[in-house]
């Protein structure tokens, strides 16, 4: 694999060119016709610019912010980042990654894959198995007519080894295709189940005249849900295994032809204990990789309450860059006010809605206190109010969200505010 981590910037670049329609939602329909350039420029104002609620912005400052707090906690303690594209599927977001000196970008399936290389990414993890024939087919072309583009992929039985390696022989692939034996364990995702398991798994590997045995990954994520002590002890047990199948694969001589071990785990929540494991010394040249992929936004509930940054002393925590706006649009009892958001437009799989803020119908935003997102429809909230609370028919709400992975999916235009100035516009590929 080569060093250094690319994209197509031309093809990045040219997502400023495409034309703005109705099909994307929330957008003053006086853009309708214009470039995603030509909005960005104009530095429309949120709320006085005829957008339309609900709508999901992003935070100029806390982008920055996230992105380069996670690019030098990662350079001061040695690990790579490869972070999960899947959070926002946005190439100008991977560029901002790209230029903050990320290692890779991670992919859960082949669809992913494929937006990946219109873009040029340069270097892929498939943080899954690849069996499919119709995407190894293709995954073969791209491999072949580009000797930069690195890939690695998962394997973690070898039943899904002699499928891959099936396929492949038929297909005569150039080079040989890089996996990584993932590790899992008990109650957990995918991964072989113990260590002897994974051994044999990387076995195969190592004897398929298609394949090449280039680490171990695994996800420590699914082990755990929270920052207890219990649950940070799950972690470290299962990543005390993680680096002894690597250490047993480097005995077993399975490991010395490479000069490049990869060793990659790491989701959002635990990725300081996972550092701390792999970039211990190792007998072999391992390049220690995170995956973490919700820091770039972070958000206003699940991972602001797990995120290693919110329980380290010494380092500022990321910030939410995530807000949605929508109005009051009835309230049917003093204690109840419907929005105009609904599961279509936000996050409910990891909390709901936290309401945060009201904007009068004067212009004059404040905080809003005692109020509660208790329950959404598929186009509605129910805002529970306390009696202190002071929301109207035809106020907006600003909303926290949480889990930003569930949020991305929902908008393929998303606007990057200063304030309430837009500054740029994201383009997402679901």
């Amino acid at each position: 694999m080569q060093q250094l981590m690319e994209m197509d910037l031309s093809a990045v670049a040219d997502i400023r060119k495409e034309r703005v329609n109705w099909r994307f939602k929330g957008l003053p329909s006086s853009t309708f016709g214009s470039t995603i350039g030509e909005i960005a420029d104009r530095r429309l104002d949120l709320f006085a610019d005829e957008f339309v609620g609900p709508l999901v912005v992003l935070d100029a400052g806390a982008l920055t912010h996230n992105l380069t707090t996670m690019s030098k906690w990662c350079d001061n303690h040695g690990v790579k980042l490869a972070p999960h594209g899947k959070t926002t599927m946005a190439p100008q977001l991977f560029q901002r990654q790209v230029e903050h000196g990320v290692w890779g970008i991670t992919a859960a399936n082949a669809s992913q894959l494929r937006v990946y290389r219109a873009f040029g990414v340069s270097r892929i993890l498939l943080a899954n198995q690849l069996l499919d024939p119709a995407a190894l087919r293709w995954l073969v072309t791209e491999l072949d007519h580009d000797p930069r583009f690195g890939f690695s992929c998962w394997a973690d039985s070898e039943a899904g080894v002699a499928l891959m390696t099936e396929t492949l022989q038929e297909l005569q692939p150039a080079r040989p295709i890089d996996v990584l034996v993932e590790l899992g364990a008990p109650g957990g995702r995918t991964g072989a189940r113990d260590l002897e398991t994974a051994l044999a798994v990387a076995r195969a590997v190592d004897q398929s005249p298609v394949l090449r045995l280039a680490g171990v990954s695994g996800y420590e994520g699914a082990l755990a849900h929270d920052a207890s002590e219990s649950s940070q002890s799950i972690v470290d047990r299962y990543l005390t295994d993680l680096r002894s199948l690597v250490l047993r694969m480097a005995d077993a001589g399975m490991l010395d032809e490479l000069d490049e071990v990869v060793v990659t785990a790491g989701g959002s929540a635990y990725f300081d204990q996972v550092a701390a494991t792999l970039a211990q010394p190792w007998p072999v040249p391992v390049t220690p990789v995170l995956r973490s992929g919700a820091y770039i936004t972070h958000d206003d509930g699940f991972y602001r309450g797990i995120s290693p940054f919110s329980r380290i002393e010494g380092v500022e925590p990321f910030r939410s860059a995530l807000r949605a706006w929508a109005q009051v649009t009835s309230r049917p009892q003093r204690d109840l006010a419907l929005l105009t958001i609904g599961k279509r437009d936000a996050s409910f799989d990891e909390g709901l809605p936290e309401p945060q803020l009201v904007r009068r119908r004067d212009g004059a935003i404040a905080p809003l206190s005692q109020a509660k997102v208790t329950a959404l429809n598929d186009q509605h909230a129910f805002l529970q109010l306390g009696a202190e609370a002071t929301v109207r028919v035809g106020d907006w709400v600003g909303l926290g969200l949480s889990h930003p992975c569930t949020v991305f999916d929902k908008w393929q235009l998303i606007p990057v505010v200063e304030g309430t100035t837009v500054v740029d516009l994201i383009r997402t590929y679901f």
